[in-house]
């Protein structure tokens, strides 16, 4: 798994595994780009300075293991 964030456009992309996709579909903030097996490769978060502080505060509320 690889990510790379573009402060300029203020993305965060997430290259799932190395294949190539067919579509994709927006949802919400996210864009989740498939292969022709339905399978997610690859997914951008837009505005994902909002997400990444919203995603923190979450955490930093809530104790849990994984």
């Amino acid at each position: 798994m690889k990510y790379y964030y573009d402060r300029q456009s203020n993305v965060l992309r997430i290259k799932i595994v190395d294949r190539p996709f067919d579509y994709a579909e927006e949802m919400g903030n996210f864009v989740v780009h498939f292969d022709k097996e339905n399978k997610p490769v690859y997914i951008e978060i837009l505005n994902a300075d909002q997400f990444i502080k919203e995603t923190a505060s979450i955490i930093n509320q809530h104790t849990f293991s994984i």
